[in-house]
């Protein structure tokens, strides 16, 4: 019998705890992250069980490694069944290339996985619990229109999402801005980073301690666990031969998404290489090439904008996983295994101009229509694989709907069908506030919330 999995601080100062107190609390006190005291495996064997099984089978598989100990095995299927009640299409594109799309969920997003996880684990453990928490989230994109979406109308929580006025399509700002209810958007003049920043100073301010926050970006340990669930999906789909090693290009902004692929990896899932696909915010890409960490200040606004960070909190996870340590303001204070990362993973940077290209190219070659981010991913493995003699398996994640985009789009002459869950949303009206980049200004806000 194994310990029971519990969560400690990357920062190494912070008490270890239950997954409940991790969930709510969102952040340790200490600056760090939480991470499981262990990483539980999957055998070759279990993994051979779940191959070709729906997604709602496989999460429900990957996730009960970590929550066997937390709540009945009944209950984490009723919440993966509700959670995912949407298609995962891998599509095949050429060769053994493929692509996963991760956009079926109601906010056409891949954060739809971990934002409606969440929510009902929250809800599960809420309850018996009367005082109402806040939700606070800061987003580069689509991670607050999930969030938005997943908690809009549950008993007991409300949302305060924040977002770059400038750096967001009307679309994004919309899923966010037109639900009202027990959703706050509010829109900021300043970067991403920023409003991560903001996010992360009101969870130690004692000052707000009465609104109850907690965190909803992937800093929250229940935000990032969701996502390992569909890193082995789109190896398990495939029905690869036993054992067989896949490539992954991940998308890579805020690093929860590439973070969860190399939990996976670490849960035994066979990977040849992890392609971490960033846009010009490559301070990713610069440390592998270097081993020097440069966080990108300001980051850099390109048209893949969930990806607009240039000093990913989850990069405090990816440098613990590899025996390193690196504080929230992207100063290392111990280096990770370079070379086992190296041997695991490449930072590969792609431009807005290759970017573009890749659309186009992609589009007229295949008939396949991507979107800023996916495309991202999908020339991180072209490029890859074009320097290399064999063809592996392998797999780029699309991580939004092609409709949400159509300003990207119209290089190609393409108007992308809206999935239903956008349908009517440009004649929806908007309601936001406004604020600058001031902490001071936020934490007013904060606390005259009504």
């Amino acid at each position: 019998m194994q310990d029971k999995i519990r969560y400690y601080s990357t920062a190494g100062r912070a008490p270890v705890v239950d997954f409940p107190e991790a969930l709510f609390q969102g952040q340790p006190p200490d600056g760090g992250l939480y991470m499981p005291t262990r990483i539980p495996g999957m055998d070759p064997e279990e993994i051979e069980a779940v191959k070709g099984q729906p997604y709602r089978d496989v999460a429900r598989a990957v996730l009960w490694k970590f929550l066997r100990d937390e709540m009945p095995e009944q209950e984490l299927a009723r919440i993966t069944s509700e959670a995912y009640n949407f298609e995962v299409p891998i599509e095949h594109v050429a060769e053994r290339r493929h692509i996963i799309r991760l956009d079926r969920g109601p906010t056409a997003s891949f954060k739809d996985f971990a934002a409606r996880f969440m929510a009902r684990t929250m809800q599960y453990y809420q309850r018996s619990e009367d005082a109402e928490r806040v939700i606070l989230v800061a987003t580069s994109g689509d991670t607050g229109s999930a969030i938005a979406n997943a908690f809009w109308g549950v008993e007991g929580f409300r949302v305060v999402v924040l977002y770059p006025k400038h750096e967001v399509s009307d679309r994004q700002a919309r899923q966010m801005n037109t639900l009202g209810g027990n959703v706050t958007a509010v829109a900021c003049d300043t970067k991403f980073d920023q409003l991560q920043a903001n996010a992360i100073r009101a969870f130690g301010d004692k000052d707000l301690a009465g609104l109850r926050l907690t965190s909803a970006n992937s800093i929250n340990w229940c935000r990032l666990m969701p996502q390992i669930g569909y890193h082995f999906y789109s190896y398990t789909a495939l029905e690869p031969e036993k054992g067989e090693p896949i490539v992954d290009a991940v998308s890579s902004g805020n690093f929860g998404n590439v973070t969860a692929d190399f939990i996976a990896l670490r849960m035994g899932k066979p990977v040849k290489r992890i392609l971490v696909a960033t846009n010009e915010n490559d301070e990713f890409p610069g440390f592998m090439e270097t081993g020097i960490y440069r966080p990108i200040y300001p980051s850099k606004a390109c048209i893949s904008n969930a990806m607009n960070v240039g000093n990913p909190s989850n990069m405090r996870r990816l440098f613990d996983l590899y025996g390193g340590r690196i504080d929230r303001e992207g100063v290392v204070h111990k280096m990770p295994d370079l070379d086992a990362l190296r041997r695991d993973a490449v930072g590969m940077t792609i431009s807005d101009a290759l970017t573009h290209i890749t659309i186009q190219s992609v589009y007229e070659r295949y008939g396949v229509l991507l979107e800023p981010h996916g495309a991202v991913s999908w020339a991180a493995l072209h490029r890859y694989l074009s320097l290399r003699e064999e063809e592996p398996l392998s797999i780029a994640t699309e991580t939004a709907h092609p409709g949400k985009f159509p300003e990207a789009l119209q290089a190609i002459g393409v108007e992308p069908e809206l999935p239903e869950s956008m349908k009517g949303l440009d004649e929806k009206e908007p309601s936001f506030f406004e604020l600058t980049a001031d902490y001071e200004e936020f934490k007013e806000f904060l606390l005259h919330l009504s």
